[in-house]
C-alpha cells in the first residue's frame, strides 16, 4: 500500500514497546467503523511519540500509513487525540485496560453494568455511588475517582506541552512541579519553566513565549535571561559574573536596549533576586544564594583563626615522639606540617604526588590522637574516601556521609539543604562530634558543599584540608582551596620533596615536570610511563580496545574494568559518547544471555560499566556480604560513583547497578538520565579516583581546554600505569599550555574584607 495521509479513530489494544524517555510507542490499534476499518480488520501497528498510553484508550490519529521494509504496514502518528469513553463498551473497555489501579476486567464489568453509559459521569462527579457495588467500599470510591481525574488531567497536560515541543520525559516533570497551574504558567510567564525545572534551558522557555505571545521586551524575558546566564556560569564553576560580561552574553543571546537591561537588573537587585558588589573597578553580579554562600563561608573561616593555638615550634618534641612510636621519619617540611596542623583552627596541607602527604597525615592523627582529640576523616567522592581509609587504617567517609545527608521533596529543608534535593542532619545546631576534621581532595569541594560542611564543625575544632591546588577545581561553583590558599590569611605547608620510593616512577617524575612547564621524554623507555602515536581515530580506538583486553591486564595483574579510559572531552570523535559507544560492543558485545534497555540514544547492557553523573539523594541501596545478607543500606549515589550493571528486569522495569564501593541500587527505566556508560570518561569525572592504569586519549580540540592543569590531572589518576595515546604534538601543547580557564570566585576578596573587619 502507498503512503496515504489518513485520520483514524479507535482503541488501543496493546503496547508493544514504550520508551521512557522520549515517548516513541509502538501499539497494536483497532479502527473504529470507517475509512480504514475494513483493511486491517485485524489491527494495525501504530508509532509514534505519546504520553504513556493504556491498553483500551480510545484515540483519534492524525497520521501516514507506511510501507516499512522491515515491519510491513504501519500507521505513524503525528497527531492525536485522546477521546473520552462515552459508550458502556467504550468505557468498559479503558477501566479493563488498567487505567485506574484496583480496577481489573471483572471490577470493571460489574461498574459498567450498574452504571452503564453514566459510568464516568458518576465517577468524577457522585464518586460515593461506587460504594453502592458489593466490593467497594467508600475509601475506594473516592481513590477510583481521584485516580480517574489524575489521569486525565497529566494526560492532557502532555499533549497541551507537545504542541510546544516539549518530549514527554520533560512534560511529565513540569506537570509534576506545576500541575495545573502549568496552562496558567504557559500563558503568562513560561520562563518560570527554565527557572524551576532541570533540563528546560532559556531558549526552550523562549520558544513558548513566542508562541505564546509574550513581548520580545518583557521583563519576564530578560529577567530569565539573566537568571539563565548565571546560572549556566555557576555550571562552569562561576559563582558570579562581571556585569560587563553578563550583559555582553545577554546582548548576544537576545535583541534588548541595554538600558532596558539595566533597569531590569536595578530591579532584581531590589527583590533580592541577584546582589551587585563592587570590587576595585569590576562590578560582579551574583545570584542571592551565591552571594549569601560566600559570605557566610568567609565569615566561618574567619572565625577559625580564633582556635589558633601555640607557636607551631613548640609542637615539635611531641611530634618526634610520635614518628619514633610509629616508626616514622619525616622530613623538616613534613614535620612543620604536622606541627602547625596542631596549632591551627584551619590548616591546609598541599603538595603533588609522592610528596609525602600521606605519611605526614598518618603522624598528625596519631599526635591528635595521642592529645586525647577525636578526628573525623572525610573526602568529596566514594573512591577518595575508601583510598584515605586504606592510607591511614582509619575509618573515613564521604562528606555526605559524614553530614549524614537525607532526602528531602521540593519545599522542605533549612539553610543546610543541599544544591540537589539533600539536607545534612549535622549543621549548626547539631554539629559533628568531632575534636578534628581532615578532608582529603580539597581540591574538589565547591561552595555549597564546604559551606555545609562547615557549619557541622564544631566551635573550637580544628579543619585540615588535604589536596592538590594544581589539580582541576571542583566540577561545582566555587574556587574553594585556591581561594583560601591565595588570601593567605590560614597556616599551610606545600610539600615539594618526591620520595625516593615514589622517585622511581616516572608517573610521579613526569606529574612534576608537567607542572612545571618542563618538557616530558616520550621515549617509551619507563617501565610506567607509555605513548602510542595514533594520530587517527579509527586504529586509536582499536588500540585502546586491545591495551584494554589483551596487553595492561596481564601486565598489570589487574581486571579490565579496573583500567580507565579518560578524554579531555565529552562529545567530537574521540570524545567520551563515541568512545563508550565503540568500546560497549568490544568489551561488553550483545548476546543471548544479555540482557539490555534503550534507553533514547543510550543502550545499557547486563554487564556494563556506568556512571552516575549526579548527586541523586533519593535512590536506597544496600551492602550485602559473600552470604547474600544485607549489612548495611541507606540513601544516595552521588556524582562520580562507578559500578557494573548487575541484572536488568523487563518484566518491572529496572535494572540493577553493583557500585566498586560495594552498593546495590535499583534504577526504574524511567530514572536512567543520570546513568552513563563509564568505559571512557572525562578527565573532569576522573578527579579523586584513582586507577592501576589510565588510557589518556590525546587527539587535537579547543586550546582553552587543552591546557596543562587538565594533562597533569589525568597523569596523577594512575598508580602503576599511564598509556598516552593519540598525536604526540597535543601532548606538548597542552603541558606548554599554562593558562588555567578563567573562574570567577569571590571568596579570597571577601576574607580579606572580612578579616579587616575582625
Amino acid at each position: 500500500m502507498d503512503e496515504n495521509s489518513a485520520i483514524i479513530r479507535g482503541f488501543v489494544d496493546h503496547i508493544v514497546y514504550h520508551n521512557e524517555e522520549n515517548g516513541y510507542t509502538v501499539f497494536l490499534f483497532f479502527p473504529d467503523a470507517g475509512e480504514l476499518s475494513d483493511d486491517f480488520s485485524d489491527g494495525i501497528t501504530c508509532t509514534g511519540s505519546f504520553a504513556e498510553l493504556l491498553p483500551g484508550e480510545s484515540l483519534e490519529l492524525s497520521g501516514q500509513v507506511v510501507n516499512d521494509p522491515t515491519y510491513g504496514t504501519q500507521f505513524r502518528c503525528d497527531t492525536y487525540e485522546f477521546i473520552k469513553p462515552s459508550t458502556a463498551t467504550e468505557i468498559e473497555r479503558y477501566l479493563s485496560g488498567g487505567a485506574v489501579k484496583g480496577i481489573g476486567k471483572t471490577l470493571a464489568k460489574r461498574i459498567v453494568k450498574k452504571f452503564g453509559d453514566d459510568t464516568f459521569r458518576i465517577m468524577e462527579s457522585e464518586p460515593e455511588r461506587l460504594s453502592e457495588i458489593s466490593g467497594i467500599s467508600m475509601r475506594m470510591a473516592q481513590q477510583f475517582a481521584i485516580e480517574v481525574m489524575e489521569h486525565r488531567e497529566i494526560r492532557d497536560a502532555c499533549v497541551y506541552l507537545q504542541k510546544f515541543g516539549i518530549s514527554i520525559r520533560l512534560a511529565l516533570r513540569i506537570y509534576d512541579r506545576f500541575e495545573k497551574e502549568i496552562y496558567d504558567i504557559i500563558e503568562s510567564n513560561p520562563y518560570r519553566l527554565c527557572d524551576e525545572i532541570d533540563g528546560i534551558g532559556f531558549k526552550t522557555a523562549d520558544r513558548i513565549a513566542s508562541l505564546s505571545g509574550l513581548r520580545p521586551d518583557s521583563e519576564e524575558r530578560i529577567a530569565s535571561c539573566i537568571g539563565y546566564l548565571l546560572n549556566s556560569a555557576a555550571g562552569e564553576g562561576h559563582t558570579f559574573l562581571p556585569l560587563a560580561i553578563l550583559k555582553r552574553n545577554l546582548l548576544h543571546l537576545i535583541t534588548v536596549d541595554g538600558s532596558i537591561f539595566e533597569n531590569v537588573l536595578t530591579g532584581l537587585s531590589l527583590k533580592r533576586r541577584v546582589v551587585i558588589k563592587k570590587a576595585g573597578e569590576e562590578e560582579r553580579v551574583y545570584l542571592e544564594r551565591f552571594y549569601r554562600t560566600e559570605k557566610r563561608v568567609s565569615s566561618r573561616l574567619i572565625e577559625l583563626l580564633e582556635n589558633n593555638g601555640t607557636d607551631w615550634r613548640a609542637k615539635i618534641p611531641e611530634c618526634n615522639e610520635v614518628e619514633k612510636d610509629e616508626g616514622i621519619e619525616l622530613d623538616e617540611k613534613q614535620r612543620e606540617a604536622v606541627c602547625r596542623a596542631c596549632t591551627s583552627g584551619l590548616f591546609i596541607l598541599t603538595g603533588g604526588p609522592g610528596t609525602g602527604k600521606t605519611t605526614a597525615l598518618l603522624v598528625m592523627i596519631r599526635l591528635f590522637e595521642r592529645q586525647g582529640d577525636t578526628v573525623a576523616l572525610c573526602a568529596p567522592t566514594g573512591r577518595a574516601a575508601k583510598r584515605m581509609s586504606e592510607a591511614t587504617g582509619r575509618p573515613a567517609k564521604t562528606i555526605h556521609r559524614l553530614l549524614e545527608v537525607k532526602s528531602v521533596e521540593r519545599g522542605e529543608g533549612s539553610e543546610s539543604k543541599d544544591i540537589r534535593g539533600g539536607i545534612f542532619e549535622r549543621d549548626n545546631d547539631n554539629p559533628l562530634e568531632a575534636d578534628v576534621v581532615i578532608c582529603d581532595e580539597a581540591s574538589m569541594i565547591d561552595i555549597f558543599l564546604f559551606d555545609a560542611l562547615l557549619k557541622a564543625i564544631p566551635y573550637g575544632a580544628t579543619l585540615i584540608m588535604v589536596g592538590d591546588e594544581n589539580q582541576l577545581p571542583s566540577v561545582g561553583p566555587g574556587n574553594v582551596l585556591k581561594d583560601i590558599l591565595k588570601s593567605s590569611l590560614f597556616s599551610s605547608c606545600r610539600l615539594n620533596t618526591i620520595f625516593r620510593q615514589a622517585e622511581e616512577s616516572d608517573i610521579v617524575k613526569n606529574a612534576h615536570l608537567i607542572n612545571e612547564g618542563k618538557r616530558v621524554l616520550l621515549d617509551n623507555k619507563s617501565k610506567d610511563f607509555f605513548f602510542m602515536e595514533r594520530p587517527a581515530v579509527s586504529p586509536l580506538l582499536s588500540t585502546v580496545a586491545e591495551l584494554l583486553t589483551k596487553k595492561l591486564p596481564p601486565y598489570l595483574n589487574c581486571q579490565k574494568n579496573e583500567i580507565q579510559v579518560m578524554c579531555p572531552m565529552k562529545k567530537g570523535s574521540a570524545g567520551v559518547v563515541e568512545v563508550n559507544s565503540y568500546l560497549q560492543e568490544r568489551l561488553n558485545p550483545p548476546g543471548p544471555s544479555k540482557k539490555e534497555y534503550k534507553y533514547g540514544s543510550k543502550v545499557f547492557r547486563t554487564g556494563d560499566k556506568v556512571m552516575q553523573t549526579k548527586n541523586n539523594y533519593h535512590i536506597p541501596w544496600t551492602v550485602k556480604n559473600d552470604k547474600g545478607v544485607i549489612v548495611d543500606s541507606g540513601e544516595g549515589i552521588y556524582n562520580g560513583d562507578t559500578g557494573m550493571i548487575k541484572a536488568i528486569y523487563p518484566e518491572i522495569k529496572e535494572l540493577r547497578v553493583l557500585f566498586d564501593d560495594g552498593k546495590e541500587a535499583d534504577y526504574s527505566f524511567s530514572g536512567l538520565e543520570d546513568i552513563d556508560l563509564a568505559y571512557a570518561i572525562t578527565i573532569h569525572k576522573s578527579q579523586g579516583s584513582e586507577y592501576p592504569a589510565v588510557i589518556i586519549i590525546l587527539l587535537p580540540g579547543p586550546e582553552q581546554l587543552f591546557n596543562r592543569n587538565l594533562l597533569y590531572t589525568a597523569v596523577t589518576r594512575a598508580k602503576k600505569c599511564v598509556v598516552l595515546i593519540g598525536k604526540r604534538e597535543v601532548f606538548y601543547d597542552m603541558e606548554e599550555n599554562d593558562t588555567a580557564i578563567v573562574r570567577y570566585s569571590g571568596l579570597s576578596d571577601m576574607l580579606l574584607d572580612e578579616r579587616k573587619r575582625h
